[in-house]
């Protein structure tokens, strides 16, 4: 009877948060540098600082650990921009970079942790993989069983 663990709701939140932060980081920036708050009247060239976080965005979505852990140093790159931009903006592109590290936070944490707590879960998964039950509720490892 191979039945599949009931996933970690943890896991599931954190995976929820890194992709909605995710997804609304690209549409922030788009709209920001298009619409809202453009550094030349009628948007910049600024608004591909977008197409980066497309690329990550299909593992996200697919809850792969590996690029839970690239995306943490990717978006590192958008919380810099968002800092700097808050210390030597004015007026409303100063909130909006406020925004931007708002979410690149939200999703660096979420992302951090989903990684982390991914990696505990399949060791202890691992761990119960190996160890079988016999007719005898004796457990034995897998391999070395009795006849």
């Amino acid at each position: 009877m191979n039945s599949t663990p009931a996933p970690d709701r943890r896991l599931v939140r954190l995976r929820l948060m890194a992709s909605a932060s995710l997804i609304i980081l690209i549409f922030y920036c788009l709209a920001w540098e298009l619409r809202l708050a453009p550094i030349q009247p009628g948007g910049s060239w600024l608004a591909l600082k977008a197409l980066p976080l497309l690329l990550p965005l299909t593992g996200i979505l697919n809850g792969r650990r590996y690029t839970y852990q690239v995306a943490t140093l990717l978006i590192l790159l958008y919380l810099m921009e968002g800092l700097v931009r808050v210390s030597s903006d004015t007026g409303a592109s100063r909130w909006f970079a406020l925004g931007e590290v708002l979410l690149s936070l939200v999703f660096f944490m979420s992302a951090a942790f989903f990684a982390r707590f991914s990696r505990q879960r399949r060791q202890v998964l691992r761990k119960d993989q190996r160890l079988t039950c016999d007719e005898d509720g004796e457990k034995n490892l897998r391999g070395n069983q009795k006849p």
